[in-house]
C-alpha cells in the first residue's frame, strides 16, 4: 500500500490541477488545493466532495504572483500537517493570437504565471525539503516544449519551455537532497479543461487585425490552425488520464519515479524529442563524471 502523502497542488480551482486534486484525495492523501481566489462556490463544491467521499481536500489561498501569498500558503500548511512531501506544480495560463501583437508586458506575466511562480514556491519550501531530506516536484509542462506546434500560441509555449528548463536544472541540484523530480507532460486536450476557453489575447489590436482582419496575409489562419491542429486529437482523449498519471507519479516508491512521462493523446513527437535531449544532457553528465546528479540520494 502506498504511504499517505501531503501534497500541494498549484493552481486548483479548475482543469488538470482539480482534477489531481480529487484524483489524490480520493486515494487517501491529505491535499492542499491551491486557488488564487476563494470563491464561495468553488469552497463549497470542495466541502461538497469530502463529504460525499470522504476526503481530505483543503483549499489554500495561493496567489502564485505574489512572493508573500506563496510564503504564508507554505506556512500554513506546515502549521497544518507539520510537514510537505509532495508539490504539483500546475497553475498556468495560455494566450491565443499572433505574436507581435502581445505587448512586452504581456509576454512578462507569461513567465511570471508559468514559470516564476514555480520559482516562488520552491524558495518557499525547499529548505523545508532540503532539511527532511525528502520531498518531490512534479512540474506540469506541455508537449509544446519539444513538439510539432502550431503558431499564435507562442508567449505560453515560450513560457512552458522556461518552466521546463528549470525543472531539469532542479531535478539535478536537488538529488543529492533526497528530493525526486518528475515532468509530467501532457498534450493538448480541447476538452475538460479551462485553457482555450479562457486563454488572453493580444492587447495590440492593431497588430493584430494587420495580421488576421480582412484581406490580411494571416486571415482566417489562426481559426483554421487550431481547427486543423485539434483534429489530430482523438475523439476518445480524456483529460482525467492526466490526472491518473499524477497519481501514479507520486504513488511510486521512491527512486522509482520517471525523469518524464507523456500523456499526448494527438502523439506530436515531443517524447521522441524529450528522450533524446535527456539522454544527450545523461551522455555529457557521465562524460564529465557526474553521472550520480541522475539518482536521488538516499539516506
Amino acid at each position: 500500500m502506498s504511504p499517505k502523502f501531503i501534497i500541494n497542488i498549484t493552481g486548483a480551482a479548475s482543469g488538470f490541477g482539480a482534477l489531481a486534486a480529487r484524483a489524490l484525495a480520493k486515494q487517501g492523501h491529505t491535499v492542499f488545493a491551491g486557488l488564487k481566489s476563494m470563491d464561495a462556490n468553488l469552497l463549497e463544491d470542495i466541502q461538497t466532495f469530502n463529504k460525499e467521499n470522504n476526503t481530505d481536500l483543503r483549499p489554500l489561498h495561493q496567489d502564485m504572483l505574489s512572493d508573500s501569498s506563496v510564503a504564508a500558503s507554505v506556512a500554513e500548511m506546515l502549521s497544518q500537517s507539520e510537514h510537505i512531501d509532495v508539490v504539483v506544480h500546475n497553475c498556468g495560463h495560455m494566450v491565443y493570437g499572433p505574436l507581435e501583437a502581445f505587448t512586452t508586458e504581456q509576454l512578462a506575466e507569461q513567465y511570471d504565471i508559468n514559470v516564476l511562480s514555480t520559482h516562488r514556491l520552491n524558495r518557499a519550501v525547499l529548505p523545508h525539503m532540503r532539511q527532511r531530506k525528502s520531498g518531490l516536484l512534479v512540474w506540469v509542462s506541455s508537449s509544446s516544449v519539444h513538439g510539432a506546434v502550431p503558431s499564435f500560441i507562442a508567449p505560453y509555449f515560450a513560457a512552458k519551455a522556461g518552466m521546463d528548463a528549470l525543472a531539469s536544472s532542479f531535478e539535478l541540484e536537488l538529488s543529492q537532497w533526497g528530493i525526486e523530480s518528475c515532468i509530467v507532460v501532457p498534450g493538448a486536450y480541447s476538452q475538460g479543461t479551462n485553457h482555450f476557453a479562457t486563454a488572453g489575447r493580444p492587447r495590440d489590436e492593431q497588430v493584430a487585425n494587420e495580421y488576421r482582419g480582412q484581406g490580411a496575409p494571416y486571415e482566417g489562419m489562426e481559426e483554421a490552425i487550431g481547427v486543423a491542429y485539434g483534429a489530430f486529437e482523438p475523439a476518445d482523449a480524456d483529460v482525467k488520464d492526466v490526472a491518473e498519471a499524477i497519481v501514479t507519479v507520486i504513488e511510486s516508491p521512491h527512486g522509482s519515479r520517471p525523469r518524464r512521462i507523456h500523456i499526448d493523446p494527438a502523439k506530436d513527437g515531443s517524447e521522441i524529442v524529450s528522450q533524446m535531449r535527456d539522454r544527450l544532457r545523461k551522455d555529457r553528465l557521465k562524460m564529465a563524471g557526474f553521472e550520480k546528479l541522475f539518482t536521488v540520494r538516499r539516506e
